[in-house]
């Protein structure tokens, strides 16, 4: 098996640190072996601090970023239940789709592709009701919009919900700040800014959303990522539920030191800087970028495909000749645009020049 080196520049997954690799190849033991268990309390305790919350229930689902979603709506929804989602990009409307199969009433609040939600339209729709949750994505990875999640909190508030957020493509490249935000569910995946291979989705519940957890009339209906049991083994009783997957969770632990190593800010300001020379460079060289800038995500950016250029042949030249892997357009901007990331390990000036570079080469 020999899988070729690639420069991975798409929306993930993102490339991974020799150190994560090295991690990842050291030997196995068991899942209820002490050296392990101590491991999985410093793994929770560094998600806490990436994410920014003391939420005791904090930990990696043992799946990807789509299960983490999965998570958080079959724990907090039950049939009946009134769900307020926001969607301005396919993940948002994957969320809808989640807390429909929960049995959940969904109301949606829409805003174009490309755009952020405005807070307004949703606190119009959330007046005089009531709802379980109000869910919303911080990093709409199919379009490159940034959510502000700040005015979020009064409004889920004034409506009796719990609010819910994807930070899938956020964790670790651009400040969540759960506690702040007075967030209740988040998830996450480990394959985006956190630079760790796909495989695990980190979540964190507050005290408020364990609470409702707990009261729940009906037991969760998924059996696997039911948090009541999932909890009894990542807390203090160490209670079998699954066999973790342990030489992902050595991954994810390097691959959170590596972020405390650097700072969170100086995380974060490694982003954003690289991200404004990207787009200047891709504005050089004629490429538009859809997105206004104020809501620019900057771990993931969506350029415009220039008339007259062929998306599959310009991505498949990029690889071919380059190695270099970006993404495609999704929904709306399939066809219209490509996704460049700029997430964790690939967020260097190396990245940006050789992104550049060939796709100048590609569109001359």
């Amino acid at each position: 098996m020999t899988p070729p080196a690639r420069v991975l520049m798409g929306p993930g997954p993102s490339d991974v640190s020799p150190r994560v690799l090295e991690a990842l190849s050291r030997p196995t033991v068991g899942h209820l072996d002490p050296y392990f268990l101590r491991l999985l309390d410093e793994t929770q305790s560094m998600l806490r601090e990436v994410f920014g919350t003391k939420n005791s229930l904090t930990l990696p689902i043992s799946a990807t970023g789509s299960a983490g979603m999965e998570t958080c709506f079959v724990n907090l929804l039950e049939a009946g239940d009134r769900a307020l989602i926001c969607r301005h990009g396919v993940f948002g409307g994957r969320m809808a789709e989640v807390a429909r199969r929960c049995g959940a009433e969904v109301a949606v609040v829409d805003a174009p592709w490309g755009r952020a939600i405005d807070p307004d339209d949703v606190a119009r729709i959330a007046n005089g009701g009531t709802f379980k949750v109000l869910a919303l994505v911080h990093a709409e990875t199919s379009t490159g919009v940034l959510q502000d999640l700040s005015p979020f909190r009064a409004i889920a508030d004034s409506c009796g919900a719990l609010l819910v957020v994807d930070a899938v493509t956020s964790l670790g490249g651009v400040a969540v700040d759960v506690d702040r935000m007075g967030i209740d569910a988040v998830y996450s995946g480990t394959q985006k800014c956190l630079s760790c291979p796909p495989g695990l989705s980190p979540v964190s519940f507050s005290e408020r959303a364990q609470r409702v957890l707990e009261n729940r009339k009906t037991p969760v209906q998924s059996w696997y990522f039911d948090l009541t049991l999932i909890g009894r083994y990542f807390g203090t009783e160490r209670v079998y539920h699954h066999t973790a997957p342990v030489n992902m969770i050595y991954a994810l632990h390097e691959s959170l030191r590596l972020v405390l190593e650097e700072g969170l800010d100086a995380r974060y300001r490694r982003h954003r800087d690289h991200a404004r020379a990207l787009w200047a460079g891709l504005e050089r060289i004629g490429i538009a970028l859809p997105v206004e800038s104020s809501v620019r995500l900057p771990p993931l950016t969506l350029a415009r495909i220039p008339t007259g250029a062929d998306d599959h042949e310009v991505r498949a030249r990029l690889l071919d000749e380059h190695g270099l892997e970006i993404g495609g357009g999704l929904g709306e901007f399939a066809g219209k645009a490509w996704r460049i990331g700029l997430m964790g390990a690939s967020s260097t000036p190396r990245h940006i020049e050789l992104c550049l570079g060939a796709l100048e080469e590609a569109l001359g």
